[in-house]
């Protein structure tokens, strides 16, 4: 029964897929324009930030959206097709569990956190655009 139950997950996720990526294309948020000190101040934070994700994952999607509103360019890492970036994300939070964002501080440690509305909000209230 469970195997029956993954079997339809994927062939539902095979089939609108493609239909969700386009949705996002078409749907994309201006990024918010920022002085170009700003900008490049704001990229350098994000270099501490990695967003582990599937393609067509729903949610991932919302985080993606609001990354394009924020104009935050955020390492993406594919948790779905990459093995060795699977196996970073079970490592680090405990779970395949997407979207997971991994923020290193300034000590070099890492938080994971997960669910995309704790991400949304992180990302929102870290790189508000005044």
């Amino acid at each position: 029964m469970k195997k029956l139950i993954r079997v339809g997950f994927k062939t539902l996720r095979i089939v609108l897929g493609p239909f969700m990526l386009i949705k996002e294309r078409l749907t994309q948020p201006k990024g918010v324009l920022r002085e170009p000190v700003a900008q490049t101040t704001v990229n350098l934070q994000c270099q501490n930030l990695a967003l582990y994700q599937f393609s067509t994952c729903p949610f991932c999607i919302k985080v993606r959206q609001e990354m394009r509103r924020l104009s935050l360019p955020i390492e993406l890492r594919d948790a779905q097709h990459n093995a060795a970036q699977r196996a970073e994300l079970l490592q680090g939070s405990g779970a395949t569990k997407v979207p997971c964002l991994k923020i290193i501080d300034a000590a070099g440690q890492s938080q994971w956190l997960t669910d995309s509305s704790a991400i949304v909000a992180y990302l929102r209230v870290r790189f508000a655009a005044d």
